[in-house]
């Protein structure tokens, strides 16, 4: 069997087909259009076809498309407002932190005496001392302050500061040279009182002589003075005459000036060259604690956190406060403090009736018996309204 006949078995006569073309991608504008590149024409009209369909993109296998999630134009408000209440509470947390700090830090004396204590009265009352105890002066610091070599522990200064439950605070100066009873030991001047017992024989006279109970007990040495001057950057004194006073190592002329913490030790320990003598001193102190209490609450020393933690902590390195005072007799003396300075409080000294008077403990002060007895008895009933007379 030749070749030729098995072109039927493999249809080898038959005609080939045309071949297939691949028809462009991009579908014609609108139906019945003739594609580029189309079929040979039939019966010479050009071949057209229907409108190539199109679909929506499908995303790829394993990459999932992301939602849309459209931009929030609260979120950058939310974030402010976070920011603005986490500084918020971390300043309220410093402005209360740092005075409880400070408290810890203090040093703690026993002052509750042993005797018979008189009832206590409506409000605060708190006993401030200044002592001119050297021990924790170096002997440069010594010399340098004017302060001497004197050993032993004497006050230079005790005042009362009352605060009633309503009404004007009362800081009433105690000279130091005061002739009055101390128990155990016979009459003699009031800061005898501190070297034979300490503050808790001080405590016990005072309560005796005034017939009020003492809540609070607050001491300042020396150095404190300084220290805390200083963390306030000084204080301004306005003085009619110049003062010079080789003792206490100070010389300032007449005027308004800024006092360091070295001059304002100086002003507040001057007396001899004072004309009225310790009656004087204590008004320079009365002015001192005012000014320094009025400048602390300025808000350079309240809003800077630098200044406010300075200001602090020269406080809890110089104070020294009784066991039986609390942050509320401390807080009680801080806001009469402040009052005083503002010229919302009374300033006075205890009624005198002699203040130069001869007696066995040398040159001392006599206090005028029924008009001190008047002043207390105002404070033991809990009211200040009847101070103004014996305001200065």
């Amino acid at each position: 069997m030749g070749n030729d006949d098995l072109d039927w078995l493999y249809r080898r006569n038959e005609p080939k087909p045309e071949p297939t073309r691949v028809l462009p991608r991009t579908p014609p504008a609108q139906a019945g259009q003739q594609w580029p590149g189309h079929l040979p024409e039939a019966q010479g009209q050009p071949q057209s076809y229907p409108a190539y369909p199109t679909y929506p993109a499908r995303p790829r296998p394993g990459r999932p498309v992301a939602a849309s999630v459209p931009h929030s134009p609260r979120r950058p408000r939310r974030t402010i407002r976070r920011t603005i209440t986490f500084v918020a509470v971390a300043w309220l947390l410093f402005m209360i932190g740092t005075p409880l700090y400070a408290w810890t830090q203090l040093t703690a004396t026993n002052t509750a005496p042993q005797a018979t204590r008189p009832p206590g009265q409506p409000g605060t009352l708190i006993l401030l001392v200044g002592s001119d105890s050297r021990d924790q002066l170096t002997q440069t610091q010594r010399g340098e302050l004017g302060t001497g070599d004197g050993g032993g522990r004497r006050t230079d200064t005790m005042m009362l500061l009352y605060s009633p439950p309503s009404g004007r605070p009362a800081l009433i100066s105690l000279p130091r040279d005061s002739y009055l009873p101390i128990p155990g030991h016979g009459q003699n001047k009031l800061n005898a009182a501190y070297a034979f017992g300490g503050p808790q024989l001080l405590v016990e006279t005072v309560e005796q002589a005034t017939g009020v109970r003492v809540d609070g007990y607050l001491e300042v040495g020396l150095l404190g003075i300084v220290e805390i001057v200083d963390a306030l950057d000084g204080i301004e004194v306005c003085l009619s005459a110049p003062i010079s006073d080789r003792d206490s190592h100070l010389d300032l002329p007449a005027g308004c000036q800024i006092l360091d913490g070295k001059n304002a030790l100086g002003y507040v320990r001057m007396r001899k060259a004072d004309p009225l003598g310790d009656i004087g001193r204590m008004a320079r102190q009365r002015e001192v604690i005012g000014t320094i209490a009025k400048k602390a609450s300025q808000p350079r020393y309240l809003l800077n956190p630098v200044n406010y933690y300075k200001l602090n902590m020269a406080a809890s390195r110089t104070l020294t406060r009784g066991t039986d005072t609390g942050l509320m007799e401390l807080t009680s003396a801080a806001l009469g403090f402040r009052a005083i300075a503002t010229g919302q409080g009374l300033t006075m000294t205890v009624p005198i009736a002699n203040p130069n008077a001869s007696t066995s403990a040398g040159s001392s002060v006599l206090w005028d018996k029924a008009e001190a007895a008047e002043l207390f008895s105002q404070i033991a009933s809990g009211s200040t309204d009847a101070l103004d007379r014996f305001a200065k």
